[in-house]
């Protein structure tokens, strides 16, 4: 007997074998005169061979003709998006002077090579022009009880901010704020890039839109930062004097689970302490290179002897172990087992990082900031 199959059929299994055909996509960057000379090209995007949005996972590679390469298979009809970076947000692709750049978009339907030729890399044209990125407000000289010093407040306002009159943001407070958004105001000449690593987190639907508030640090820095009568007054002049502030000054949505804290080293500490003094105000918290031990042990012992109710918080916490950057991790090694015998869940409440490779400045903090943005306000 002789079987046939229906045309309907036949066009059926026709149209799955083209769903399922693969097709090979190579991209090809040639790299902008001033690219630093030993330093890798990464692909970074919305597919898992893509790195997920990690700018420092998916490694091109150079070839003779000095051009880089990084091909990926993909089905037809799928959209592709992607930025190349020189392994963080702070240090992506430019294409024009001046203009944030978009992602890059790739509709698979054939075999095809996309070549990109940027004009130059976004750290490099920052540090060449020193100043913010987007639009920041200044409130100068602000002054808290029992504090010695007044201070400088920036705040950096997301890109739909004036575009949309309507709508309220979260709120990320920031230590150390001279080193937060602009490099000529840096003490090393290099800050965190908190505007661009925003913006372009932003941009790319990986974080919500916030509104960023660096602090100014003053002379008292280390009293200031860490478990002291300084640091008490500290904090309350963030919560008692700045925080009410911006919610009256901006557009912010003013509850617990809105607001959060960053810094690093005495910065992340004082971070911690932040959300452990005002669970009710600050409800996440990045903390980079903290110094959770040695003089600062205190913490560690509160959070051991802790019985009271737990503090629905969350926390980032990292460190790099090149040079004295490494004395930190043991730090924050115990601090996460403190959490963890505590009840709260590492990848969940909290989560560590460790970069071997990276040392104590803002030039580390910056090229990971990244992470504890999209962990804190990952959509």
């Amino acid at each position: 007997m002789t079987h046939r199959i229906a045309i309907p059929l036949l066009l059926l299994l026709s149209s799955l074998f083209a769903a399922c055909a693969q097709s090979r996509i190579t991209i090809v960057v040639r790299p902008p005169v001033g690219t630093p000379a030993g330093e890798m090209l990464y692909i970074a995007g919305n597919l898992p061979e893509l790195g997920n949005w990690d700018p420092g996972q998916i490694a091109m590679t150079q070839g003779t003709d000095s051009l880089w390469r990084c091909s990926i298979n993909s089905p037809a009809g799928r959209v592709i998006e992607f930025k190349v970076t020189r392994g963080s947000w702070n240090n992506q692709a430019v294409y024009q002077k001046g203009v944030p750049a978009a992602n890059n978009v790739v509709r698979v339907s054939r075999d095809e090579t996309v070549e990109l030729t940027p004009i130059g890399w976004s750290d490099q044209q920052s540090e060449l022009k020193g100043g913010i990125s987007g639009t920041a407000r200044y409130h100068r000289g602000m002054r808290g009880d029992s504090l010695r010093h007044a201070r400088d407040v920036v705040v950096w306002l997301p890109p739909s901010y004036e575009k949309n009159p309507g709508k309220r943001y979260p709120v990320l407070y920031m230590h150390d704020g001279q080193n937060v958004f602009d490099p000529t105001t840096s003490f090393i000449g290099f800050d965190w890039r908190a505007d661009e690593v925003a913006d372009s987190l932003i941009r790319l639907g990986a974080i919500e839109e916030i509104i960023i508030v660096g602090i100014s640090n003053s002379p008292d820095r280390m009293s200031e930062y860490a478990d002291t009568e300084l640091g008490r007054a500290y904090a309350r002049f963030v919560v008692e004097r700045v925080k009410p502030f911006i919610d009256t000054t901006y557009r912010t949505k003013r509850d617990r689970l809105n607001t959060g804290v960053m810094g690093s080293s005495m910065g992340g500490l004082i971070s911690f302490l932040f959300t452990w003094w005002y669970p009710d105000v600050f409800s996440k918290a990045g903390c980079l290179s903290s110094v959770f031990d040695g003089r600062a042990r205190s913490i560690l012992d509160d959070v051991r002897a802790y019985k009271g109710v737990r503090k629905d918080v969350r926390w980032y916490l990292d460190c790099g172990g090149y040079g004295g950057e490494g004395s930190l991790k043991p730090g924050m090694d115990e601090m996460g087992s403190v959490l963890s015998a505590k009840g709260y869940v590492e990848g969940r409440d909290f989560i560590r990082f460790f970069d071997a490779t990276a040392d104590h400045s803002e030039r580390a903090w910056a090229s990971r900031l990244w992470r504890p943005m999209k962990f804190l306000w990952g959509k």
